[in-house]
C-alpha cells in the first residue's frame, strides 16, 4: 500500500505547490507525487490531472509528444483554479524509457507507436490509473473535476468510490512531429481530440 512518504512547499514557475511524495517504503527513488496547489478547496470538487511521467517531453521537450506541454498547462491550470496533477512513474505508457527509445527507433522505419509497442513484444498501453484513486483516497478527496483527453482515465475514475463531477478537455495542438502520435491517440485509443489535434 503506497502512503505518504514526505511532502513541501515547492515554488515554481506556475506557481506554489505542496508537492507529496507516496511510496510504499521512503527507500523507493521514484515516488508517484500528488503536487496540490496552495489555493485548492478540498470541500468542492477538486481538479486532477493524472499525468503519467515522460521524460523525453518534459525534461528534454521532445517533439514528438505534448506530454510536457500538457503538463505545463495542468500545474498553470491548477495554479489559477485550484487542483492538483497527481504525477505517475510510468514512462513510456509503463514500458520504461530503454523500451520507449526502442520503441522510437521502430517508428523510425515507418510504424506507429502501438504498433512499436506489440512489435517489442510490449502492450500498447500498460498503465494502472488505480495508483491515482489510491492517492486520491489516500487525500481525501471524493469528487473530482478530471483533466483528461483520454477515456480510459475517466472510466478508472467511474469504477472507482471517487465521484466524476466533470471532464475538463487538455488539449495541445498538433505539430509536424506530433501529429501522427495524436491521430493514433484519437484512432487507437478513443482520444477525445478536436481537429486541431489531428
Amino acid at each position: 500500500m503506497i502512503k505518504i512518504q514526505a511532502e513541501a512547499n515547492v515554488p515554481t514557475e506556475h506557481g506554489n505547490f505542496r508537492m507529496i511524495a507516496f511510496a510504499e517504503n521512503a527507500q523507493d527513488w521514484m515516488p508517484h507525487m500528488a503536487i496540490v496547489a496552495e489555493n485548492t478547496d478540498f470541500t468542492q470538487p477538486v481538479n486532477v490531472r493524472f499525468h503519467s511521467e515522460c521524460i523525453t517531453g518534459e525534461v528534454f521537450h521532445s517533439q514528438k509528444c505534448e506530454c510536457g506541454q500538457q503538463l505545463d498547462a495542468a500545474m498553470k491550470y491548477m495554479h489559477e483554479n485550484g487542483g492538483m496533477v497527481i504525477y505517475l512513474r510510468q514512462e513510456g505508457r509503463n514500458i520504461g524509457i530503454i523500451n520507449k527509445l526502442r520503441a522510437y527507433s521502430l517508428q523510425e522505419k515507418g510504424l506507429d507507436t502501438v504498433q512499436a509497442n506489440l512489435e517489442l513484444g510490449l502492450p500498447a498501453d500498460d498503465r494502472n490509473f488505480g495508483i491515482a484513486i489510491d492517492i486520491l483516497n489516500n487525500l481525501g478527496v471524493e469528487k473530482i473535476n478530471l483533466l483528461t483527453n483520454n477515456p480510459e482515465k475517466v472510466r478508472f475514475v467511474e469504477e472507482s468510490n471517487i465521484e466524476l463531477n466533470s471532464r475538463i478537455p487538455l488539449q495541445i495542438p498538433a505539430n509536424e512531429n506530433s501529429r501522427g502520435y495524436l491521430q493514433t491517440k484519437k484512432d487507437f485509443f478513443g482520444h477525445l481530440l478536436d481537429d486541431n489535434n489531428e
